[in-house]
């Protein structure tokens, strides 16, 4: 077993892989970006190194930086996260190549199975049914005409990475060239990587996922389904497991097609096979994320099992210590993203200072934490915040614990999606379980229009109130001579006083 990890990944990730080495008696290396010298996962670690500059291109992305700091601290191995390098096939084959362990799969599978296309290919080969689109990486012209041959709407996608980054939905041919240009650039951006190709896209599926653990030992199992339709811009914010969609039959039937694409990729240690259902309840292969989720928790939760922990155990050579048949889903967890977005504003970021923090705790609710009173949330990265999970005997016992939960949640000084998780646990459908990947767009927009048009009739009152009081003061400046002083103070008083209450 290892005796020092380090953690090449930053926030609520990192705190939750530095708990799990705790646990197991590990030492632990942060690394951090100039701007992250007052994290939370910093101060956790045994011990931190700085790796650059804020920007990710200079510091969580930065190979070199992040090998140097796991040499200069006696690390042997290497956890990614998710995000920034964790589907890097290069980095991988950089850690093998520097003897450092990658806790991950080898850099062949993430060839094989991290990257989009890739995957796609193994998955036609295999058998299983993959969404319409293309295997191969594409140009720009390439990937305009692919678009136009598929059909209208498309999605295009970043090959490398996932969690919504380098994807466009494109429905107007005009607008394929710069959507062309926007997915490659924050493919390169956000993963290091440009390659992007082309789907077809489907109105209105649900998203499931289904989790699987391979070792280096020829076991591979799949741990059960997550439901992940809950999406704004393509990323998840709301995740449960078991899928309220999936019955025990097609759960078996997604989990051994995970199964054997893993098999069929040489895969090794944890990963996700994501899957569309459309409304004939036709299964397609979508992709798979090479890398722990961050919607982990939620499967943690019903199985009993620590997926960073197995991660590690499969890392140093370990084989699974249980089969398919000892694998059973306890119950039902469902975790919220708390992200310092404005879900009123179409979930513009919201950094700032944390300037108030109160976090739920009580049974059956666990946090996944980043932040602190008095942290300030940058500008550069992904702004989740942390993650609350509820679990309960059943769904309708989870969503009343998560309601709860939320209800303790309160977050100053910066603006959080916990308002939107409050209205979507209350609403009607999701309660049902009807929800697919346009749940948002169909359910909650109108909340959002009718809470921005409050916002804006409460600013504009404001700015009524603000002049006529300012008419006020400079009138009874004017009729000073005219009226006693007593008198007017207390009209200009008692008018505030009314406009105050009403």
């Amino acid at each position: 077993m290892f005796q020092k990890i380090l953690i090449a990944n930053r926030g609520e990730i990192a705190i939750r892989i530095i708990r799990a080495c705790r646990e197991m008696g590990i030492g632990t290396v942060a690394v951090f970006s100039e701007a992250d010298r007052a994290s939370l996962h910093v101060r956790y670690a045994d011990e931190a190194h700085c790796i650059g500059p804020a920007p990710a291109a200079g510091s969580y992305l930065n190979m070199g930086a992040i090998l140097a700091a796991a040499a200069r601290s006696g690390a042997r191995a290497i956890h990614p996260g998710y995000g920034f390098l964790a589907e890097n096939p290069a980095f991988a084959a950089l850690c093998a190549d520097e003897r450092v362990t990658f806790i991950g799969p080898p850099a062949r599978a993430i060839e094989r199975l991290g990257s989009k296309t890739s995957a796609r290919q193994l998955a036609v080969q295999a058998g299983v049914p993959v969404v319409p689109g293309t295997t191969q990486n594409l140009t720009d012209d390439e990937a305009r005409q692919a678009a136009l041959r598929i059909g209208l709407p498309v999605v295009i996608k970043a090959a490398a990475g996932g969690g919504g980054k380098g994807m466009r939905v494109v429905a107007d041919p005009a607008e394929l060239a710069s959507a062309v240009r926007a997915a490659r650039s924050e493919a390169q951006s956000s993963f290091g990587d440009p390659a992007i190709y082309v789907e077809k896209y489907l109105t209105a599926p649900r998203h499931v996922e289904m989790q699987i653990l391979a070792d280096a030992h020829g076991t591979v199992v799949y741990l059960g389904e997550r439901e992940c339709s809950v999406q704004r811009r393509h990323q998840k914010v709301i995740e449960e497991a078991p899928s309220p969609g999936v019955t025990p039959a097609l759960r078996r039937r997604i989990g051994e097609a995970a199964v054997t694409l893993a098999r069929t990729g040489g895969y090794v240690n944890a990963g996700t096979m994501e899957f569309l259902l459309d409304r004939e309840g036709n299964v397609y292969f979508l992709e798979m994320n090479s890398r722990l989720q961050v919607e982990h928790p939620v499967t943690e939760m019903v199985t009993g099992i620590d997926l960073v922990k197995e991660q590690i155990r499969i890392a140093a050579g370990e084989p699974l210590r249980f089969r398919q048949e000892d694998l059973r889903i306890l119950g039902h967890a469902i975790e919220c993203r708390i992200y310092a977005e404005d879900p009123f504003q179409n979930f513009v970021p919201s950094p700032g200072v944390i300037r108030g923090l109160r976090e739920p705790g009580g049974p059956g609710v666990r946090v996944e934490s980043g932040v602190y009173e008095g942290y300030e949330v940058p500008v550069f990265y992904d702004p989740l915040i942390s993650k609350i999970i509820a679990w309960g005997a059943d769904r309708a016992e989870a969503v009343e614990r998560m309601r709860r939960a939320l209800a303790e949640t309160s977050v100053k000084g910066i603006k959080t999606t916990v308002p939107f998780h409050r209205w979507v646990m209350a609403d009607p459908a999701f309660v049902r379980g009807e929800v697919d990947t346009a749940y948002i767009d169909t359910h909650f927009a109108r909340r959002a229009e009718e809470e921005g048009t409050r916002d804006r009739d409460v600013a504009l009152i404001a700015a009524a109130l603000h002049l006529y009081l300012g008419e006020e003061a400079a009138g009874g400046a004017a009729r000073a001579e005219a009226l006693p002083l007593r008198e007017s103070a207390w009209r200009i008083a008692a008018r505030r006083d009314v406009l105050r209450r009403g």
